[in-house]
């Protein structure tokens, strides 16, 4: 059968390098000012690293690590990477040594880009000995970067640009992606040219992006959503990137750029919400958007406080976010087009449209798409960018494809006009002890509704009835415990009107510390790693001298 071929990432790349050249490409904050790249800047430090690789004996398809925070670099070393021939293969930067030590010798990477890093050691202990690494430069201001054995500087001034275009087969393996690892050992997804030609083609020209488009890369750039929504969809129509030099100027970064397109996870919508409730309290605001004139002067300060006055498409996905939070940011005039993808296919899924949002769905199907529900209920996803397999595990891969289709492990169902809803994971779904089964997602989408809820993980396995476990936002922190206690009394008997009996909550565990990646109950991409958390809590949720409804971890 004849298969859709599409432009490569290096065709679009070359395509700018030579029809905009003088076009800003990428922008790295300096404190108060910014280090721009051209796409031909840009381009002769590519070449010539490129030609590095080579010079180092890199032969087409060997694997080359990426390691490091978003920054310019990063895009420039993974074009590098696949104009030398190579395999590009990022990690996540703040994940443990033994993940990054497993992934390096899975793939059986030769060289390491590393860069900033908050923490070095899990590098220092991750990396094998033998694995050559290349520090990526940062301009001045920048101290949180790893020592490699070899700078990018050093490597420009021994290398000379590789000349002409870097030819590749539209099924050549273009990238390994590891998966954030929610239940076990990472798995290297493949994707080929096609695949990633396929996904940012046919989105880019979905979202009508142009060349006078702005994005912001503050998202891991080794997600593949990151990645393709915002590194290649930008080579592809040829805009510019911006990055955050911090999370201190997070905020002042994104009012300089003033993105047109901006891509956020929910915990980012949820920090932005504690935020501006935070500066004024949910009565006061509601009272001010009740008078005409006064509310669209709010929306607009929030919306440029936030610096999304610009910003003609807003998306959340990666993980799901809460219809109320959807429904609060829309009062602002902010309307947030939730989408849902995985890694197995390039994030290329469903997306709200602007004129046709469903709030609780994912949206619709994108274009060339085919989605499918199984008699189980699981969701099954068809397209270009779906991937080639789990690099060297057959057995998982036959797990997970079907017919050229992706087993995705979500359950859900499709509305009466199209919509996707998605009611849960496959392994998410827990057994009480009565033998009945429990989808986690849409109790926990209710609780998250307060706003004294940060975090939110509803687990159950095995007990009479499920139990919340939450971390409270920062200003519930400062409250009192029995206020607290006595609110969350309150919400568990809201929320358990509108379940069944046996999915009722019984406990509510207020945890003391927040979960990060660093304590490993979140994953680099921000989600709940269920089982951690549950293994953790699961002794103060068993202790039988414990008879409160709502309890807190001393």
């Amino acid at each position: 059968m004849q298969r859709n071929s599409y432009d490569t990432i290096l065709d679009r790349f070359y395509h700018w390098e030579e029809v905009t050249p003088n076009s800003v490409f990428l922008r790295q904050p300096t404190g108060s000012d910014w280090k721009e790249w051209t796409f031909d800047e840009a381009g002769g430090e590519i070449r010539k690293m490129a030609q590095y690789l080579k010079d180092q004996g890199l032969q087409k398809g060997d694997r080359v690590a990426l390691i490091s925070k978003n920054c310019s670099y990063w895009i420039m070393a993974d074009l590098a990477i696949l104009m030398a021939g190579g395999v590009s293969v990022p990690l996540f930067p703040n994940q443990q040594a033994e993940n990054i030590s497993f992934c390096i010798d899975h793939c059986q990477a030769k060289i390491a880009f590393t860069g900033r890093i908050d923490d070095p050691a899990p590098l220092d202990e991750g990396i094998p000995a033998h694995v050559k690494t290349i520090g990526m430069e940062f301009p001045e201001g920048y101290t949180d970067t790893y020592k490699a054995q070899v700078s990018w500087q050093d490597a420009m001034k021994s290398s000379i640009p590789l000349a002409g275009k870097t030819q590749v087969d539209q099924d050549d393996m273009a990238s390994i992606i590891y998966t954030s690892g929610t239940t076990g050992r990472p798995k290297g997804v493949v994707h080929t040219y096609r695949g990633f030609g396929f996904a940012a083609s046919t989105g880019s020209q979905y979202f009508n992006m142009t060349g006078d488009d702005r994005f912001i890369s503050f998202l891991p750039l080794s997600h593949v959503a990151e990645r393709v929504m915002v590194e290649y969809n930008s080579i592809y129509c040829g805009c510019s990137i911006s990055f955050v030099q911090s999370l201190d100027t997070f905020a002042a970064n994104v009012k300089a750029v003033a993105p047109t397109l901006f891509f956020a996870v929910p915990r980012i919508w949820k920090k932005f919400q504690l935020g501006i409730l935070d500066k004024m309290p949910q009565q006061k605001l509601d009272r001010l958007l009740r008078v005409p004139l006064l509310s669209q002067l709010i929306k607009h300060k929030i919306r440029s406080g936030l610096g999304l006055h610009k910003a003609r498409l807003i998306i959340s996905g990666a993980a799901p976010i809460a219809p109320s939070l959807i429904e609060w940011f829309d009062r602002l005039g902010v309307t947030i087009q939730e989408g849902y993808g995985q890694t197995e296919n390039i994030a290329y899924g469903t997306l709200n449209p602007k004129d046709d949002i469903e709030v609780g769905s994912v949206g619709k199907p994108m274009p060339s798409n085919q989605i499918k529900i199984g008699d189980d209920g699981e969701i099954l996803i068809k397209n270009d960018a779906v991937m080639t397999g789990y690099y060297l595990e057959p057995d998982k891969t036959a797990e997970t494809m079907e017919d050229g289709y992706i087993l995705t492990g979500d359950v859900g169902h499709l509305g009466p006009r199209g919509h996707l809803y998605i009611t849960g994971r496959v392994k998410e779904i827990f057994k009480t002890d009565k033998g009945k089964y429990v989808a986690p997602a849409p109790i926990e989408s209710l609780i998250s509704q307060n706003d004294a809820v940060e975090q939110i993980c509803v687990m159950g396995t095995g007990m009479v009835q499920p139990v919340a476990l939450v971390v409270l936002s920062e200003a519930a922190r400062k409250r009192d415990r029995k206020d607290i206690s006595k609110e969350f009394s309150s919400m568990v008997q809201k929320v358990n009107q509108s379940l069944d009996h046996h999915e009722k909550i019984e406990k509510v565990l207020v945890c003391k510390e927040e979960w990060t990646v660093e304590t490993g109950l979140m994953t680099p991409t921000l989600k709940v790693k269920r089982n951690q958390v549950e293994k953790k809590y699961r002794p103060m949720i068993d202790n039988p001298t414990v008879e409160d409804s709502v309890i807190f971890e001393n």
